[in-house]
């Protein structure tokens, strides 16, 4: 499996999944050039993407969608696109298969309708575990994402900054919320309970510039491992605008 982040942030998200012939997109939040830079690097165009999926329809992760307007199917919530624009409609559970991908989506508790994260499973068994754009994970949907290969996984906000920013009370408390995002603290202390032998590399997500930083991310998650991953786990905090590398791309 071959993983490019394009972009991650409140500036923009879209996230290209290679495995063989089979190329997905997460997210399209982002303008047509980044995109198209990103599949340079693949070795691919636009019309090698098989299947784009939203998280949800908040314009950071939507506001490319007029590039694939009609040309790309798009797997996504009920209510995150009118229905004539979605090709098929995410159920909680149901896996769909494209080539040797397949996507398991499950419920994000997130101030949108119908939003969705996802398990992402590869012909040869690895796991990408995908998670943005979430204030709490379902204690039902944990098991999905035990001991996953890779993980994109938020760390949006360090609660004492969140709190001392300038922003408004009402969003403080909204991003805070359990329909919010989830803060280093919070991530942390889920993955230390979701990786396994298995795990490679961990991507922190979603960064906050306001409210947080890449090294208190980093700090939170290391701390709250200990001597879980030692050296053998590649964890990184990703800065908005910034494309990464992952899996075989490595």
């Amino acid at each position: 499996m071959e993983i490019l982040i394009v972009a991650s942030g409140s500036s923009g998200n879209a996230t290209l999944i290679k495995n063989g012939d089979t190329l997905i997109q997460v997210d399209f939040g982002v303008n047509k050039k980044d995109v198209r830079a990103a599949l340079e690097v693949l070795g691919c165009s636009f019309e090698d993407i098989d299947a784009l999926f939203l998280t949800h329809c908040h314009s950071d992760h939507t506001k490319g969608l007029p590039t694939y307007h009609g040309r790309v199917p798009i797997y996504t919530g009920a209510l995150t696109l009118d229905d004539e624009d979605i090709f098929e409609v995410l159920e909680e559970g149901v896996g769909i298969n494209v080539g040797s991908l397949t996507v398991i989506p499950f419920v994000s508790s997130h101030d949108a309708p119908t939003p969705f994260n996802f398990l992402i499973i590869s012909d040869s068994g690895e796991k990408l575990g995908y998670i943005t754009d979430t204030g709490t994970i379902l204690e039902e949907n944990l098991p999905l994402l035990k001991n996953c290969t890779y993980y994109i996984f938020e760390s949006n906000y360090d609660y004492q900054m969140l709190y001392a920013s300038h922003r408004p009370l009402i969003l403080k408390d909204r991003i805070a919320s359990d329909l919010g995002h989830l803060s280093n603290a919070d991530s942390a202390s889920y993955l230390a309970n979701l990786i396994g032998d298995k795990t490679k590399q961990i991507f922190l997500a979603h960064i906050s510039e306001e409210c947080n930083t890449l090294e208190k991310a980093l700090k939170a998650h290391r701390n709250a491992y200990g001597d879980l991953v030692g050296d053998k786990v590649e964890i990184t905090a990703m800065a908005q605008r910034t494309m990464y590398k992952g899996g075989d791309l490595r």
